[in-house]
């Protein structure tokens, strides 16, 4: 059963992620798994200023709206996560400032592995999903294909998409990203190539935390 502090809570965890810049205005959408059902912005709403009646409950087996609230038109991929990946509880598609800088370059850096951070939190490798068109089948498929096994993705020419198995999980993956993105661009705009760490760094690091490692390598 979903109650009514259930949406509360929703609700602040999407004011949370607009309060820290990672959406403006309609951009992004935020989902969470409460057992069978998921609750997920409805179409059109702001993230920033989301209220309770912009939030859609959608039933997880086959995608059926049970609250009459239109879910956002990128909740397939939501869902189709959730579906796949028993471990997941939260997906959040966001826009941040300097990620979605770096996923709309021409020529991006092979790494942003700036800190210790990146690999442990956002992910070892990060995949980029070629530009489709929001909300379409073809971006949703996608989405669902890369997240099988990494829970970060850049959006080419679009944002960006995390998972995780909480609200903390979520919004801190998406922090170290938009940090590690903030560095890279403003180092790169300095005329500084930034010392990433290398993969042998990254190897320590993950055999160090080994004892708090799950999939790809994130805490």
């Amino acid at each position: 059963m979903i109650y009514k502090y259930h949406y509360e809570e929703f609700v602040r965890q999407a004011r949370r992620v607009g309060d820290a810049g990672l959406t403006i205005c309609s951009s992004g959408n935020l989902s969470w798994r409460l057992g069978d059902e998921m609750l997920v912005s409805g179409t059109g709403s702001w993230i920033p200023t989301l209220t309770r009646e912009k939030v859609s409950c959608v039933r997880l087996s086959d995608g059926e709206v049970l609250n009459g609230v239109k879910p956002s038109m990128e909740s397939v991929f939501h869902r189709g996560v959730m579906l796949e990946r028993p471990d997941v509880n939260v997906v959040l598609h966001f826009q941040s400032p300097y990620a979605t800088l770096l996923a709309c370059s021409k020529e991006r850096p092979k790494s942003i592995a700036v800190t210790a951070e990146v690999p442990l939190h956002v992910g070892r490798v990060i995949p980029e999903i070629p530009f489709k068109t929001p909300g379409s089948p073809e971006l949703a498929e996608a989405v669902i294909a890369a997240l099988r096994n990494r829970n970060t993705i850049q959006l080419l020419k679009h944002g960006q998409v995390v998972c995780g198995t909480s609200f903390d999980d979520v919004f801190q993956r998406a922090m170290f990203l938009e940090m590690a993105s903030r560095i890279t661009y403003q180092a790169l705009a300095a005329g500084k190539e930034p010392d990433v760490l290398t993969e042998e760094e990254i190897d320590a690091l993950e055999m160090h935390f080994v004892g708090h490692l799950t999939k790809d390598g994130l805490f």
